[in-house]
């Protein structure tokens, strides 16, 4: 049998997988200095909204890390990431858990297959996630829950803990995430639903927008959650030992 081509082939696959790492990397080293004008999951909410006979309604301004209420990054770190300070990007133990959830999974999706073939849906696989590791997916990454996008999204967030540093990860992150429909960033969000800065939020008003990010267009059409008044109550009475960088 002849190799070669099969050698070829894998060359080129090497090569092409080092050349996206290299894209990735250099995109990561240029946000050190330049504010990035969109993420990746926001390219493809915008696709979805303009496909989807919907009216695309944008808010988003940028704002830099001091014009951001300690009350947010609080609130967020406290209920997304509490060990953002400390960890190196990716909390292993949160990670381990969710191997294990996704090993589960996908017995159980595997058993139903075998059951009710062709009515088995795929596993869906979940992450346990840190503030860097979100960034990491929104920013270069497609929305896709696969092992394979998580390993992309793992190494990339490595980078961005290297090349960017723990405060502008923070500051990015806040200025790109999801607050609602076509709701991007903290000072979009503070101005949606509390109709003033983000320089300006209280503790209770940045909690209840840092419960929201799970969920944030659930969160938008029921304002009234009983969860989400509750949920913020409990935010703020972590904040206090929540740690920035």
């Amino acid at each position: 049998m002849n190799w070669k081509p099969l050698r070829r082939w894998l060359l080129l696959a090497v090569v092409a997988f080092l050349g996206l790492q290299l894209f990735f990397v250099g995109r990561i080293a240029l946000m050190a200095l330049v504010d990035p004008q969109s993420t990746s999951f926001q390219r493809s909410e915008a696709w979805r909204l303009a496909t989807g006979n919907q009216r695309l309604r944008w808010r988003q301004q940028w704002v830099p890390y001091e014009r951001i209420s300690p009350h947010l990054k609080r609130a967020v770190v406290a209920a997304e990431d509490d060990g953002f300070a400390n960890h190196d990007g990716l909390d292993w133990e949160a990670i381990e858990k969710a191997w294990e959830r996704n090993a589960q999974a996908e017995e159980r999706a595997a058993r139903l297959a075998q059951a009710r073939p062709g009515r088995a849906r795929p596993p869906r696989i979940v992450g346990g996630s840190t503030i860097s590791q979100q960034l990491a997916k929104n920013l270069l990454l497609s929305g896709e829950r696969t092992l394979l996008r998580k390993a992309q999204e793992m190494v990339l967030t490595l980078a961005l803990e290297q090349l960017l540093g723990k405060e502008r990860i923070l500051e990015i992150y806040l200025n790109s995430v999801e607050w609602g429909e076509g709701v991007f960033g903290a000072e979009a969000a503070a101005r949606h639903y509390w109709r003033k800065g983000a320089d300006r939020l209280t503790p209770y008003e940045a909690a209840r927008l840092a419960v929201m990010l799970p969920r944030p267009r659930y969160f938008e059409k029921v304002p009234n959650s009983a969860y989400l008044a509750n949920r913020a109550n409990v935010i703020v009475g972590r904040m206090r030992a929540a740690e920035l960088p």
